[in-house]
């Protein structure tokens, strides 16, 4: 038998799992600014929308995750476009 993640499904555990989503939304989202935009953007775009459906209490928090998902694809859209590759380039 193994052990639950996750409350009983009888618990409404929802509202309080929707404050970690938008916490993770932001977090990843800031971080997809820098590294694994593509992989990033999205999950934090999905998480902010499941958040803010749910009726999180850290509705900026979701707000913000949600704006820097969009932002993360929007440069790797920028840089597949100016460079042709999706890396960055510190030295000329």
């Amino acid at each position: 038998m193994s052990a639950r993640l996750t409350g009983e499904p009888t618990r409404r555990t929802g509202r309080a799992d929707t404050s970690g989503m938008a916490v993770a939304s932001f977090v990843l989202g800031l971080v997809g600014l820098l590294v694994l935009n593509l992989v990033l953007g999205p999950i934090a775009i999905a998480l902010a929308v499941i958040a803010l459906r749910r009726n999180t209490p850290r509705r900026f928090r979701a707000w913000l995750g949600l704006g820097l998902g969009i932002a993360d694809l929007v440069i790797i859209g920028v840089l597949l476009a100016v460079n042709g590759t999706a890396g960055w380039v510190a030295v000329g």
